[in-house]
């Protein structure tokens, strides 16, 4: 083996391939001023998320330039990865993002996007060094890994900072959001300029309030990001004119505005709640469309008394609407229970009581006064015979209590409650 490929393969080798590294470095340095302006625009094409406003492109070079000075510093100097501090500018974009709720998923791929971009910068580099094909090799190795190195720790340091600040930021805008919320609710002189400001959410809107909560067993950590983002999924799929106004009421539940610019002629209730449903856990309570700040408040006024109606009942349904038919009029009898199952006992007698014989009567009953008292519509409603639907009718009637006289608005308010809140409002069945 000759002198010197011992010296390569020995420290003066070592030696060799880290001054050849500096020259590379040098070279690449002197055409970073470039390389950061095209790897900002670079990343801007490839991650959309991140074009938030003209500010935040000039946050973004001013990262991406501290970025690459940094490195391009390390390799011309071979400063340890653990001896570095990260840059201000670095840094203080991730927290903007946070601010701004910019997924962090965008942050970890534009640290991905300009790795790969600045270890193809190095190419020409690299390969204008004077020395053999062996040693070019090593140098873009050398190279590549320490920009590999950079990468990891700069991205887990800028994502825990982001994190952290996200964390932060949710605090503090939530109670300020929260107390503004409140206060409108609760009949406050508040400046809607101000109210605009703080929450970005305009009271002159048409606002559809909306309440949402989780139903999981064991609720994620994470739960009210979860409840959030269903809101922003129904908000786009029911056309709003701008982001919704959502409040975290507790770990599992949240209080939510959806804006429109014009009054919507008619909420799809269906479709909202598809959307929810695709969210198992997940439960929504609607109000109805109304604008200015009496419509906000009276809106979610709204959509509390049909959770009321859907919690009581127990159900399954991913979506209760205060529009829906009868939710409106069972809502107020949901606000007290008791007095609830005492009045529909009286009216419906032994019709009320929590078992199947009676459910079926029931519900025939109720279809009945929604036809208008029409067997044949009835019969097509529930595919029964009209025969059939005539015999329920006459026995659910039969089973009343004869010493009450309940008048027919009286039975349809009383079976509608039954239909919305089963048990919480039926008598239990007595013994065989």
């Amino acid at each position: 083996m000759s002198a010197g490929a011992e010296e390569r393969d020995g420290v003066g080798g070592a030696d060799r391939i880290l001054a050849l590294v500096s020259e590379a470095a040098q070279r690449l340095d002197r055409r970073q001023p470039r390389i950061a302006r095209d790897m900002t625009d670079l990343i801007m094409r490839h991650i959309r998320s991140l074009d938030v406003d003209p500010q935040f492109l000039e946050l973004l070079r001013a990262s991406v330039d501290a970025n690459t000075k940094t490195l391009t510093h390390i390799l011309i100097n071979h400063i340890p990865i653990e001896h570095l501090q990260p840059t201000t500018a670095a840094v203080e974009y991730a927290m903007r993002l946070a601010q701004r709720e910019v997924p962090a998923n965008s942050l970890v791929r534009a640290y991905s996007v300009g790795k790969d971009d600045f270890i193809e910068q190095m190419f020409p580099d690299v390969q204008a060094l004077d020395c053999s094909a062996e040693e070019k090799f090593e140098v873009l190795h050398h190279m590549a890994t320490v920009v590999g190195r950079y990468i990891d720790w700069i991205s887990q340091y800028v994502f825990e900072a982001y994190e952290a600040e996200r964390e932060r930021w949710l605090s503090t805008q939530g109670t300020v959001r929260a107390a503004l919320i409140h206060d409108v609710l609760g009949g406050q002189n508040v400046a809607p300029v101000h109210f605009e400001k703080e929450t970005g959410y305009r009271l002159s809107a048409h606002h559809l309030g909306m309440i949402i909560w989780s139903v999981a067993a064991a609720p994620a950590p994470d739960e009210l990001r979860l409840l959030t983002s269903v809101v922003s999924k129904v908000a786009a799929g029911a056309g709003c004119s701008g982001a919704p106004l959502v409040t975290a009421v507790d770990r599992e539940t949240a209080w939510a505005w959806l804006p429109f610019a014009v009054r919507p002629a008619e909420v799809d209730t269906t479709q909202i709640g598809t959307l929810v449903g695709q969210t198992p856990t997940c439960r929504a309570a609607l109000g109805l469309s109304a604008s200015g700040v009496t419509g906000f408040r009276r809106t979610h006024v709204q959509a509390q008394a049909a959770r009321r109606v859907a919690v009581a009942s127990g159900g399954t349904a991913p979506i209760m609407g205060f529009g829906d038919e009868g939710v409106a009029i069972t809502s107020m009898l949901a606000g007290d229970l008791d007095s609830a199952r005492a009045w529909v006992g009286e009216v419906l007698g032994q019709l009320a009581l929590d078992n199947d014989t009676s459910q079926v009567l029931r519900e025939t009953l109720r279809v009945f006064y929604l036809t208008g008292e029409s067997y044949t519509d009835t019969a097509e409603i529930m595919r029964l015979h009209r025969n059939t639907v005539k015999y329920r009718v006459s026995r659910a009637l039969e089973l009343r209590d004869p010493a009450t006289r309940s008048h027919r608005v009286d039975l349809a308010v009383a079976l509608n409650a039954c239909h919305f809140l089963g048990s919480a409002v039926l008598a239990a069945p007595g013994p065989r």
